[in-house]
């Protein structure tokens, strides 16, 4: 069997222990934030969003909404809680899934806009409904029909290969446990109706044929899911002092 290889996310969870390991904090300190930290580590936040996840499924941090990222454990014990690379799960960060997503089902999504039947737009409109339906309902079941509009779309191409490799990332997101952590920090679902109106404007496109448009629709859907859930789940105080920590002026971050 291969080495195991750390993801980049693992890395820089790695690299943030070292930070804490090598600091004077305390259990219960409140640490630095994801912006200093994506700053002093020269990475994006997205992967910090990632890196302290991990760190918070391993019980090293305490995420707390609206206030920050708190230490859980003596500092001193931060570097010998980095699991062995056998140990690693088999996870993947929501945003590396996300990206991948975006760049297949943008494609898909193309494809499919030129080999779309009427049956195909017909079963994509009852799932809107579904989606529509849960929505106003309030219930958990819009994320099947969310799952499912997805699905139709690749089915639409009349590839299975694409259809395999769709459900596989979809499958990917059920079983991961970072993504289910990420969601603990959403409380605000008003994201669902704006999605959902994303989907419509898909529809639009796969009803006109217009490939183009298509992959644009799903680029930009994919991207607001992304944006939302960075917004939604950030735990940082907006009010928080960053020059507490004495670090150089914050410059541009690109999330």
């Amino acid at each position: 069997m291969g080495e195991t290889v750390k993801r980049r996310y693992q890395e820089v969870a790695a690299e943030i222990r070292d930070l804490i390991a090598g600091s004077n904090y305390k259990p219960g300190d409140r640490l630095k934030t994801e912006r200093q930290m994506a700053e002093e580590l020269g990475v994006s936040r997205s992967l910090v969003r990632e890196a302290v996840i991990t760190l918070e499924l391993e019980g090293l941090v305490d995420v707390r909404k609206g206030s920050g990222i708190y230490l859980a454990t003596p500092p001193e014990q931060a570097a010998q809680d980095e699991p062995a690379a056998d140990d690693l799960p088999d996870d993947f960060g929501p945003f590396e899934l996300l990206q991948a997503r975006q760049l297949l089902e943008s494609t898909i999504a193309a494809f499919a806009a030129e080999m779309v039947s009427m049956a195909d737009i017909r079963r994509m409109r009852e799932a809107l409904d579904m989606e529509r339906e849960a929505i106003e309902k309030g219930s958990d079941d819009g994320y099947e029909a969310d799952e499912l509009f997805h699905r139709l779309i690749a089915v639409a191409t009349q590839n299975a290969v694409l259809v395999d490799l769709l459900d596989e990332l979809w499958g990917k997101r059920k079983k991961s446990r970072m993504w289910a952590q990420l969601h603990t920090r959403v409380f605000d679902t008003d994201y669902r109706r704006r999605w959902l109106q994303d989907h419509q404007e898909i529809l639009q496109a796969l009803q006109m044929k217009d490939p183009a448009r298509a992959r644009q629709a799903m680029w930009t859907h994919l991207q607001n899911v992304r944006e939302t859930l960075m917004e939604l789940s950030d735990v940082d105080d907006p009010a928080f002092d960053g020059y507490l920590f004495g670090s150089r002026e914050l410059g541009r971050i690109v999330g």
